[in-house]
Order: C-alpha cells, then sequence, then structure tokens
C-alpha cells in the first residue's frame, strides 16, 4: 500500500539566497564518477590522463550549451515567449541528443589536435558516458519530468518500486509511468555490457565499442520515448525516436563499411601505436 507524502525537494541546498538544485548535484555527479573511469582506462590505452582532463574541460560547457540549444529549438514556440527562462537550465531542460552531438564535436577535433586517433577515444568514453546518462536520468526523477502516460498506483506497486519513486511518480494530479526508470536501468546495463566489451578484443575492432552505445541507447531511447508524454516534437513526429532510428541504422551500416573497407584495420590500438597516419 503507497501512502502519498509529496514530491521530494528538488532543492538540495539553500543558504544566502542561493539554491543548489539536485539535478546540478546528480549531473555533476554522474560526470565526476565518468571523468575517474575514464581517466583510468585511458591509462590502460596508454593515453595521457591529461588528455581525459582538457577534453572534459572543452566537452561540458560546449555538451550543456548545445544541449539547452537543443531542447530550446524544439519548444521554441514556448521560450519565444518566455526568453528570460531560457537560460534557466536548473530547472531541467536539456537534450541528451543535443548533449552528444556538441561533444562529439568537441571530441572529433580535439583528438585530431592531439594525434589521439578519434575511434579510440570514443571507445574510451562509451561506456562511462552511458553509465553517467543512466544516473544523471535521477536528476529528471527529482525535477518530476521525463516521465509516461497516466498510469495506476496498482501498476507502480507491481513492480515492487520504493514507496519514495512511487510518490515521486504522483505527478499533475495523477500517478505517471516511471520512464526515466526504465531508462535509467537500460542505460546501466548498457554500462555492464560495453564494460564486458572491452576484454573481447578479437571480436570488436575499434571504435566498436562505441558504435555499439550508440546501437544499445539507440534502441532503448525508440521504445522508451513512445512511452513519453514530455517528448520533443517536429512536425507531428518525436524528434528522439526518428534520430534513434537513423542513429541505430547509421551505426550498423559504418561496422559494416569499415569492416569491409579495411579487413586489416586494427584491433584496440594502445598509446604506442598512436601516430597522426593510423587508420581508421
Amino acid at each position: 500500500m503507497s501512502f502519498l507524502l509529496g514530491a521530494l525537494d528538488p532543492i538540495a541546498i539553500s543558504f544566502g539566497g542561493i539554491e543548489i538544485h539536485w539535478y546540478g548535484v546528480i549531473i555533476a555527479s554522474a560526470v565526476i564518477l565518468a571523468t575517474i573511469l575514464a581517466v583510468r582506462e585511458a591509462r590502460r590505452r596508454r593515453i595521457n590522463p591529461d588528455d581525459i582532463y582538457d577534453m572534459i574541460l572543452w566537452a561540458l560547457p560546449v555538451s550543456i550549451i548545445s544541449a539547452r540549444t537543443y531542447y530550446v529549438a524544439f519548444q521554441w514556440r514556448y521560450y519565444s515567449q518566455h526568453p528570460d527562462q531560457i537560460v534557466r537550465i536548473w530547472d531541467g531542460g536539456i537534450a541528451i541528443y543535443g548533449a552528444l552531438i556538441g561533444a562529439g564535436i568537441v571530441v572529433y577535433f580535439f583528438t585530431r589536435s592531439r594525434w589521439i586517433p578519434t575511434w579510440l577515444m570514443l571507445d574510451v568514453a562509451a561506456p562511462v558516458l552511458i553509465m553517467a546518462q543512466g544516473i544523471g536520468r535521477w536528476g529528471n526523477f527529482m525535477n518530476q519530468e521525463a516521465f509516461g502516460k497516466v498510469t495506476s498506483l496498482t501498476f507502480l506497486n507491481s513492480l515492487h518500486l520504493p514507496e519514495f519513486i512511487i510518490n515521486q511518480m504522483y505527478i499533475r494530479g495523477a500517478y505517471r509511468t516511471p520512464t526515466f526508470l526504465y531508462e535509467s536501468v537500460w542505460d546501466i546495463l548498457g554500462f555492464i555490457v560495453l564494460i564486458s566489451l572491452r576484454y573481447i578484443p578479437k571480436l570488436f575492432k575499434q571504435g566498436e565499442v562505441f558504435l555499439t552505445y550508440v546501437i544499445w541507447y539507440s534502441i532503448g531511447r525508440f521504445f522508451i520515448e513512445g512511452m513519453r508524454t514530455d517528448s520533443l516534437m517536429l512536425l507531428g513526429f518525436r524528434v528522439s525516436q526518428w534520430l534513434s532510428v537513423i542513429l541505430f541504422i547509421g551505426s550498423i551500416i559504418i561496422i559494416i563499411w569499415r569492416r569491409s573497407k579495411n579487413k586489416t584495420n586494427p584491433y584496440y590500438l594502445d598509446g604506442n601505436q598512436l601516430n597522426p597516419n593510423v587508420v581508421e
């Protein structure tokens, strides 16, 4: 049996008129943990850890700006009437696909400038990236966003969810499907899968851990997006579902193309093999 206790306070700390939101705390924690794990993997691949730190210093602000820009662009009807809210990122409203686009651009140009194979860096980043996404969904939970259609208390209880999750899913006068949780679980499972793939190099070529990440995330996002009620829309279609299909098909095509193009393409290059002429 569930007792309605009210929503959790989205403010973690408040002092002197300054408020720190749980959303920001959770996102920051995910980034810190992802950085620590990425540095450990970079050392294993003989990539200078300083390159990871430097790349993140560029990728973080760019990805945040691009994530917000992506979200605002598809909600322009609202934000054109409320321009003062465009910068209120702490209230939520960022799109992960927008963040990935921005981060991807930074990774490409950064690795080129440091003579690091782009696919190698993407393989290092992919597992920790999907892990951070899984953790970050709990920021949506605290803000009561990224939820699904109206459901029943009976259904939520049937999932054997903790009481605090069920109570937080009472939004706008009704219980909602916890799609944030579905995606979080899918992402964490993806993290486990991608970490496992790192240790079977005779099966995967360089870059295919990252491409597997894109395929895995696209599958989950396509189905989960269909359950949500706050999707970004374009011409009557859910933008994330269409993008998921494009990325899924595109990743498979790239894998097939790269393998057919160069059957001798090396597996998992390490730092001793890094050079500007490396075949990707």
